[in-house]
């Protein structure tokens, strides 16, 4: 497939960033398959922190994704599945992008440099949890080549969610 994709840069987080998601992921569009509702900013503070530990330790994170502009967009990464349900002990890779940027191919490309960053740790597959109303991101796992391997029930909404998978 030939595609363009725009140019988009990662980051380790700052604690500034914590402030620029909180205000990107503002947007109920955004946070619909997330809580339906803005998060609040202790949220993203304690969010960047851990990433920042994640990098330290294990060479990857959710990456802040910037733009051309050098404007804090979102983020995209990977990291250790939070929780014991689900597919406990594997890697994570994850997406949210400010609702003014979608369908410009961002995260795409943000996925891509994310899958080729955790292989370069020795990451040998990886999972993306989805809600299966999510059409957006179910996109950007066949993008990425994903296969669905189960679907399951969220634990706290009972919302239908997939697992998709991809070897590295």
């Amino acid at each position: 497939m030939n595609r363009t994709l725009p140019v988009v840069r990662l980051r380790v987080p700052t604690d500034e960033d914590a402030v620029a998601w909180h205000r990107v992921f503002a947007h109920p569009d955004v946070m619909e398959f997330h809580g339906g509702r803005p998060a609040e900013l202790s949220v993203y503070e304690e969010l960047t922190a851990r990433q920042r530990r994640h990098d330290a330790e294990r060479g990857f994170c959710l990456w802040t994704m910037v733009d051309e502009e050098n404007r804090v967009i979102g983020f995209t990464g990977a990291q250790p599945w939070p929780h014991a349900w689900g597919p406990a002990g594997e890697i994570e890779i994850g997406w949210r992008l400010g609702r003014e940027h979608w369908g410009k191919g961002y995260v795409t490309a943000a996925a891509e440099m994310t899958l080729e960053r955790v292989r370069a740790a020795g990451v040998d597959s990886v999972v993306a949890l989805v809600d299966a109303r999510n059409a957006r991101s179910i996109a950007v796992t066949q993008r990425l080549g994903m296969r669905l391997a189960e679907t399951f029930l969220t634990p706290e909404s009972e919302r239908k969610g997939h697992c998709y998978r991809l070897d590295l």
